[in-house]
């Protein structure tokens, strides 16, 4: 391919690179200063429009044959500077602020030239809506290369035009489901459905397969007509309700307005796309402007904080890389660590004295693997990856070591003493423990300072927080590899005090210990967990206990001094051998691994009542943990207990609902 040649510069770009080589084709290749990920704030804008004034100009003249649009980064355009967000604080600001890019859009559509764009990397939001008003979308077959349009979770839909130019390209269905489900499509999928056009093997392709698109002038051709008929009147309304009954099916409308206003605006305008794209921005605006949508921007924030936990991995001799895991005790915890670490990619070793134990784990790893990869390839890779270990051979080449044996501070002890001499220098030594105090079992190391906790959460391969425990004894430096560890197996790690709970248990045992109080009372455990539920729970306490198991909730409860001196409804259960799921009744009967429940209404005030005082004891411990600095700030304790207990996303953590609960009081009683 011919060189590069800077005719015709831009000389005042930041964010982007513009150029036309020799063959006429237009290059812009966006690579935001200052940042590690593209994203489409006003000056990539801006400058986005001086480019294609340029092109404008520069194809009236017969100078440029196409403009390709490419990323320098290793992610194409992960959407929207959400940091921006926060300035839109009024329905008229959005609709002000969404013209110059919406009127953008449509000059790229309008220009007299092919735009391809050369996808690699993530492609989301708003970039994905960028690269649909381009004539034709190339992207390589990488496995970091993902599409999709993430709104949902933050509380809005596609606000760029995405809602129509989706519909046209892959359909009404196709189009929808990707909004609705918030979904990352592979390459190939997203080829499938219509949002993509082409594909190369790897991102080294891109520039060839774009230039030869610019010469042929690729467009694209967009969904077939069987697709367009589901925009017919009946058809939609049909495919509407069935939308609307499968959203309902998975979140509340009151909680999350934004998937149903856009199924609304599919179906009063989907037959006439120039209708939708006006009414687009009308019911975007509101969206934007809710407190929903301001919380879970919120919640995404406080996402990136926990990631950023980590520091960043350094180069050289001295980087600390985790390849190779082993854990001991192949319980379901230990089990479900080990896999979820091959899942990740890592080798992971897995240690039992029993054998049967053992034989168990593996098999629980190899369910885990056919639910997780796909293709025998990468699960018989997977399955190579786990090691049952019953003499611990492969200890002393482990990068990470995590105990998950049970909870008796002697025989942890013992364990720890034994193996301490066996470790390969530089490896991180933990224990899983939840509730006794890492400075006890660190007593009678040689080097105390070298354990800390890694608390996962049950389900391990579904809970994203991993609580990184700092004892009083723990090295800085020793913390901090514990937190590499935990990104390097995509989960989000906090860092916690050692303290009798950490953060989650603490935070989520007086909740649970209120909703035995409830039932003792004489509440039904049905209005108990509606309630809870209605409140933006992802389950109400009582099946949450059923599933973590009593006597796990029993244990903490007594850990914490939360369980009452006299004997009640939960120790009585545990004493009668009724653990809950795991034992088929608890707090209910379990069949085929779901709660038997009654069919109970309840008026929505009364459940907004028992919902206030369920949750209070979780809020007043939630504050307590900030004021003790359990961890660094408020705005941890909230992440924690988002990502840790699933506190319902669209308040934005405990702390966050109770100050703005109190902001609206006093504004009331003024």
């Amino acid at each position: 391919m011919s060189m590069i040649h800077d005719k015709t510069p831009l000389p005042d770009l930041k964010d982007w690179r513009f150029s036309i080589d020799v063959e006429d084709i237009a290059w812009a290749v966006f690579d935001r200063v200052d940042e590690s990920v593209n994203s489409l704030g006003r000056r990539p804008l801006e400058e986005l429009d001086a480019i294609v004034a340029k092109v404008e100009e520069l194809s009236g003249q017969g100078a440029v044959q196409g403009l390709v649009l490419m990323s320098g980064k290793d992610n194409f355009i992960a959407g929207a500077d959400i940091r921006e967000f926060e300035s839109f604080d009024t329905e008229e600001k959005v609709k002000e602020v969404l013209a110059p890019p919406l009127e953008l859009l449509d000059r790229i559509e309008k220009l007299r030239v092919p735009v391809v764009a050369a996808i690699h990397g993530y492609c989301l939001g708003g970039g994905l809506e960028l690269v649909l008003a381009c004539d034709w979308r190339i992207a390589d077959r990488e496995e970091g290369t993902r599409i999709g349009f993430p709104e949902v979770k933050l509380g809005i839909f596609p606000g760029l035009n995405g809602t129509i130019r989706s519909i046209r390209q892959a359909g009404p269905l196709n189009a929808m489901t990707a909004m609705l489900t918030a979904k990352f499509y592979r390459p190939s999928a997203a080829r499938a459905i219509g949002l993509v056009d082409q594909l190369v093997p790897t991102r080294h392709g891109l520039r060839w397969a774009a230039r030869k698109a610019v010469l042929k002038k690729r467009h694209s051709k967009g969904a077939s007509w069987w697709q367009r008929l589901m925009q017919l009147g009946p058809v939609r309304s049909y495919l509407a309700g069935q939308m609307r009954k499968q959203t309902k099916a998975k979140v509340r409308e009151d909680h999350y307005p934004a998937p149903f206003r856009l199924i609304d605006l599919f179906e009063e305008h989907g037959g006439d796309l120039k209708d939708m794209k006006r009414e687009e921005t009308i019911a975007f605006a509101p969206l934007m402007v809710s407190d929903t949508s301001r919380n879970l921007r919120r919640v995404f924030k406080l996402s990136e904080m926990l990631k950023a936990e980590a520091p960043k991995q350094e180069k050289g001799m001295n980087a600390f890389r985790p390849l190779r895991v082993h854990v001991i005790g192949a319980g379901t915890m230990g089990a479900d660590i080990a896999a979820w670490c091959v899942v990740s990619g890592m080798q992971a070793s897995l240690q039992d004295l029993s054998e049967e134990q053992l034989e168990k784990g593996i098999a629980r790893g190899q369910k885990l693997f056919k639910k997780r990869l796909r293709g025998k390839r990468d699960q018989d890779a997977a399955k190579a990856r786990l090691i049952a270990d019953p003499q611990g051979i492969h200890l002393p080449r482990a990068d990470v070591v995590i105990e998950a044996i049970v909870e008796k501070l002697d025989v942890k002890q013992g364990l720890f003493k034994s193996i301490e001499g066996k470790l390969k220098s530089g490896a991180v030594l933990a224990t899983n423990t939840s509730s006794l105090k890492l400075e006890d079992i660190a007593e009678g190391l040689t080097d105390p300072g070298r354990l800390v906790g890694l608390h996962f959460f049950n389900p391990v391969p579904q809970l994203p927080l991993v609580e990184v425990v700092r004892g009083e004894q723990s090295r800085e430096e020793e913390v901090r590899k514990a937190c590499l560890f935990v990104t390097a197996i995509n989960k989000m790690p906090l860092i916690v005090r050692s303290v009798p709970g950490f953060l989650v248990n603490r935070v989520l045992a007086p909740y649970m210990m209120e909703s035995v109080a409830q039932f003792e009372s004489g509440q039904p455990r049905e209005k108990i967990d509606q309630a809870a539920e209605k409140f933006g729970m992802p389950m109400g306490p009582l099946e949450l206990m059923d599933m973590v198991g009593l006597d796990i909730c029993d244990h903490v409860g007594k850990t914490l001094g939360l369980a009452p001196e006299s004997d009640n409804t939960l120790s009585r259960l545990v004493k009668e051998g009724k653990l809950g799921k795991k034992t088929g009744e608890g707090f209910y009967v379990w069949k085929d691994g779901k709660p038997q429940r009654e069919e109970a209404e309840y008026e929505p005030e009364e459940l907004d009542r028992l919902a206030a005082e369920l949750m209070k004891p979780l809020l007043d411990e939630a504050e307590r943990a900030r004021d003790e600095h359990v961890v660094e700030n408020g705005d941890l304790v909230d992440a924690g207990v988002i990502f840790g207990t699933g506190f319902a996303p669209f308040r934005g953590g405990p702390l966050h609902y109770r100050e703005t609960q109190n902001a609206q009081k006093s504004a009331v009683a003024a």
